[in-house]
C-alpha cells in the first residue's frame, strides 16, 4: 500500500496544473470500485456517510468520522481529501485541535466549511472564518507532511451570500493560508470563471451533482478538480428505493433485472 506522505505528495502535484475528477465515495466497497474505474484520488462525503449510518448531514460525532475516514485513507492506494464540515468545532483554537486529529487518520487533505450550523446565523463572520483557516493551516504546518488545506465558502450553498461576497470570502479565505478554494453553488460558466480568476493562481473546486458544464468544459474554464459531493451516494440510493418501491407497491421485481452483476461488483472489488 502506498504510504499517507507518498498519498500527500501525489495529492499536491494533483493540483499543480491540469484538472481532475474527485469523485466522493461514502464506504470502503465505493471507494475501492472508484479506485478501479480509474480515478486519481477520493473524497469523503459527509452526507453519503451520514445516510449510509442511517443519519442525517452534520449529525455524525467527530470520533464516528474519523474512524469512517481512517477506513476510507486505508481502503485504497488514493489520496484521500476528508470532507471535515467546519471542523466539528468553532473556536479557531479546537478546529486546529481536530485537523491533528484528522491528519492523524491519514488523509491527504481536508476541507474546512465556513457554516456554522447555527440556524439564527448560519454563516461564521469573515473574521473569524479567516482565524478558523488560520488556525487550521497552521495545524497542518505543523504536523510536516504536506496536506492540502481546502477553504471551502458556503454562501451561495444556502442563500445567504451573493457571488460578489463570496468571490470576496474566497480570496480572503485564500489569503489566510488555503492551498485550494471551494464555493459549492457555482452553476454558471461565467461564475465558474469568476471564481477561478478571483482565487488565481491557488486551484479551485467546483461542485457538480446534477446535469451542466463537462469536465472539459470545466477544465476550458481553468477549473483545478472537480467533486461531486453525495451525489453519487444519492444515486445509488435513488437506484435502490426505485427497485423496493416497486416490489412494496407492485409486488413486481423488474427493477432487479436492472442491478449491476455479481461478476461486475466482483471484478472491481478483486484487488
Amino acid at each position: 500500500m502506498t504510504t499517507p506522505s507518498e498519498k500527500r505528495a501525489r495529492f499536491r502535484k494533483l493540483h499543480e496544473g491540469g484538472c481532475f475528477v474527485i469523485p466522493n465515495p461514502w464506504d470502503v466497497g465505493s471507494a475501492r470500485m472508484l479506485q478501479a474505474l480509474g480515478f486519481q484520488a477520493l473524497a469523503s462525503t459527509s452526507s453519503g456517510f451520514a445516510w449510509s449510518t442511517g443519519r442525517l448531514d452534520n449529525e455524525v460525532p467527530l470520533a464516528d468520522m474519523l474512524a469512517h475516514l481512517a477506513a476510507l485513507a486505508a481502503a485504497t492506494d488514493l489520496p484521500l481529501n476528508a470532507d471535515f464540515e467546519n471542523g466539528y468545532a468553532d473556536a479557531p483554537e479546537a478546529v486546529a485541535a481536530n485537523v491533528r486529529l484528522a491528519l492523524e487518520a491519514g488523509v491527504a487533505g481536508l476541507s474546512i466549511e465556513d457554516m456554522s450550523h447555527d440556524s439564527g446565523k448560519p454563516l461564521y463572520e469573515t473574521a473569524l472564518a479567516v482565524e478558523r483557516v488560520k488556525a487550521a493551516r497552521a495545524a497542518v504546518d505543523a504536523e510536516g507532511s504536506g496536506a492540502v488545506l481546502v477553504a471551502r465558502a458556503e454562501g451561495l450553498l444556502i442563500g445567504q451570500m451573493d457571488l460578489r461576497q463570496t468571490l470576496d470570502r474566497l480570496v480572503r479565505l485564500a489569503e489566510a493560508g488555503a492551498d485550494c478554494l471551494y464555493a459549492p453553488g457555482l452553476r454558471t460558466a461565467d461564475d465558474v470563471a469568476a471564481a477561478v480568476g478571483a482565487v488565481a493562481p491557488k486551484p479551485l473546486n467546483v461542485l457538480m451533482w446534477t446535469r451542466g458544464l463537462t469536465v472539459a468544459e470545466l477544465a476550458d474554464l481553468g477549473v483545478r478538480r472537480i467533486s461531486v459531493g453525495g451525489a453519487l451516494a444519492r444515486a445509488a440510493w435513488a437506484g435502490f428505493l426505485s427497485a423496493a418501491r416497486e416490489i412494496a407497491a407492485e409486488g413486481r421485481f423488474d427493477r432487479l433485472g436492472e442491478a449491476a452483476t455479481g461478476a461486475e461488483l466482483k471484478a472491481l472489488l478483486r484487488p
